[in-house]
């Protein structure tokens, strides 16, 4: 059988794989190939998509403010419309969770000087739908905004298509090789090779380390429930401007809801390993979900429109993985994203680039702090 020859093969057509297959195109030549019939499956089609940059490790954050020039002017062509629309999101927290808030808005302040602390309030003015018998305070963050993740995955891989790279579909790996300084791919849609591996293949990270001979960074898939619903309230003028409203998130982790489509999308925040595999929502999730919603605000969930599950991947710091496997030739890692993956795209993208040609981290994500060991595999394998 013929072998397809390029001069970076790239496993999984997700937001990570897509972001650096457009980025490295510019460098040579890339095939993208992509287990499922289409790319982005399980995780980057399936996330709540709000762009924060109060959200995650720091490493997270400097990658997502490194981000936002590319997202709020995109090249020339890579969409048809805007990427980032304005939402505003609400950190909200009760009497006891005070320490929490305080802490969150002095870290947020750090990258992003917009943010603000509210107090109860000013945070029942900005979100009237929230119980006041619940909420005390809130962190502020005027300039979070809802992300177009169609036209953002689209757009890197039309860029991809523009720069002389493809993507092939149904193409999941069943077996590697290293043989004269090429890792050789079999897939169902043949066989390709290149000297350059790029693992971006999500929760299947390990199994695919493992088929190239290589150590696992210990990647966690985690189950993350949504639902969305319609709305119920005891006055019908209190869903007035629902699409406007801010999201809002519980400053532990314990729900967030942001609008969607005419109606709310609900989540628990649920973090449950998991197994690689087509997840699926459980329904003991969903009524917690439900519980801690309906505990901070004016208003009930009357029918549930559509439930879904999707597969977040994290490392031991819950930092991206980006770089080369100190034992594995040629074989280079950009995996772990979590939940951070879409709003960190651009930087990631340009980052995993630049460490795979060689060239060292891009100066405007360094600038921000960022070293290339906090992203490299190594960091996880030390005693």
């Amino acid at each position: 059988m013929d072998v397809e020859r390029v001069d970076f093969l790239i496993v999984g057509g997700g937001m990570a794989g897509a972001s650096a297959a457009y980025e490295l195109a510019a460098h040579g030549s890339v095939a993208v190939l992509e287990r499922e019939s289409q790319p982005g499956y399980h995780s980057t089609g399936r996330s709540a998509a709000l762009y924060t940059q109060t959200y995650g490790h720091p490493v997270v954050r400097a990658l997502t403010v490194a981000s936002w020039d590319f997202y709020t002017n995109p090249p020339d062509g890579f969409s048809e419309h805007p990427l980032l629309t304005p939402r505003g999101v609400l950190l909200i927290g009760r009497a006891d969770q005070t320490a929490a808030l305080d802490r969150d808005f002095a870290e947020g302040r750090r990258l992003t000087p917009t943010v603000e602390r509210l107090d109860r309030a000013e945070t029942l003015a900005r979100a009237p739908f929230l119980n006041p018998d619940y909420v005390d305070g809130a962190v502020w963050e005027p300039e979070a905004m809802d992300m177009d993740v169609h036209a953002i995955h689209s757009g890197y891989l039309r860029g991809l298509k523009a720069r002389g790279g493809r993507l092939v579909t149904d193409a999941g790996v069943t077996a590697l090789e290293r043989r004269d300084g090429l890792w050789i791919a079999s897939t169902p849609a043949g066989d390709f090779a290149a000297p350059v591996l790029v693992n971006a293949a999500g929760a299947w990270a390990d199994v695919l380390a493992g088929m190239a001979g290589g150590r696992a960074v210990g990647l966690v898939p985690k189950r993350r429930t949504a639902i969305t619903f319609d709305p119920v309230f005891a006055d019908p003028a209190d869903g007035a401007g629902l699409a406007g409203w801010p999201m809002t998130i519980d400053v532990d982790e314990r729900f967030y809801m942001k609008p969607e489509s005419g109606r709310l999308l609900l989540s628990p925040a649920d973090e449950t390993p998991v197994e690689p595999c087509d997840v699926q929502p459980e329904e003991m999730d969903i009524a917690v979900a439900i519980d801690r919603m309906e505990q901070a605000v004016r208003f009930s969930v009357r029918r549930i429109t559509h439930k879904w599950a999707g597969l977040r991947s994290f490392v031991a710091d819950k930092v991206m993985v980006a770089g080369y496997d100190e034992s594995v030739d040629g074989f280079f890692w950009l995996a772990g994203q979590g939940g951070y993956g879409i709003q960190t795209a651009p930087a990631m993208g340009r980052t995993a680039a630049a460490l795979a040609t060689g060239r060292g981290l891009p100066p405007e994500v360094a600038a921000l702090g960022v070293r290339a060991e906090d992203l490299a595999p190594a960091r996880l394998r030390r005693p």
